[in-house]
């Protein structure tokens, strides 16, 4: 009895959708690189991050969402529609409407996506509310992180793929780690930048 074949790990789909995602930071880069030319080394960082951050939320998961509403990603047909049944591969959630998963990214394309943008206006203009702001973006984006496994997770995640290391420290550590670790840095910013600022006038006074 002949064995049965493992698909292929790297297929044409898992080549374009690495190199969309590689093409969605260029193109965050250069919006900062433009429109933050007069902020900090660190600050144009920060918008490099949010350009990336808000591209992703209404280029990749705004269409998913649409596509979740009306049907599902599995039965879609569309180029990015076979995008995300790649990372479906490593969480089936993604593929058939997932309605923990669908509501977080409704509330991350129109919240967070806007926050985004928002917190982008705030740098570059040098806005006094860019920390509350900054800090309610962050907390926004670790509680749908938080949200996206944890249900998962405390019923054994069946529905997460770790066979292979692609599908486990490429598409479900990596690409949802940066959404852990950046704004985990951006909180840290804010609480240094709000305490500096709560000393200065001390100093001044005396």
């Amino acid at each position: 009895m002949a064995e049965a074949v493992e698909p292929a790990l790297f297929t044409k789909v898992t080549v374009y959708s690495l190199l969309a995602c590689v093409a969605q930071f260029a193109v965050g880069f250069a919006f900062a690189q433009k429109w933050g030319n007069k902020c900090s080394a660190v600050d144009r960082w920060v918008l490099v991050w949010l350009f990336y951050d808000a591209i992703v939320h209404f280029t990749l998961e705004g269409p998913f969402v649409y596509m979740s509403l009306v049907g599902n990603v599995a039965t879609s047909d569309n180029l990015l529609a076979e995008l995300w049944k790649e990372y479906g591969k490593a969480d089936e959630r993604w593929l058939y409407s997932d309605p923990t998963i669908v509501s977080l990214e409704l509330l991350t394309v129109v919240l967070d996506g806007s926050l985004a943008l928002l917190l982008v206006y705030a740098i570059i203009k040098d806005k006094h509310y860019r920390h509350f702001v900054q800090i309610t973006l962050c907390v926004c984006e670790l509680y749908g992180g938080w949200m996206t496994f944890c249900p998962d997770w405390i019923i054994g995640s069946p529905n997460l793929n770790t066979s292979n290391w692609l599908y486990l420290w490429v598409y479900l550590v990596f690409f949802n780690g940066i959404w852990v670790l950046v704004p985990g840095l951006l909180l840290w910013q804010s609480w240094r930048d709000l305490r500096r600022m709560h000393q200065y006038p001390k100093k001044k006074n005396r």
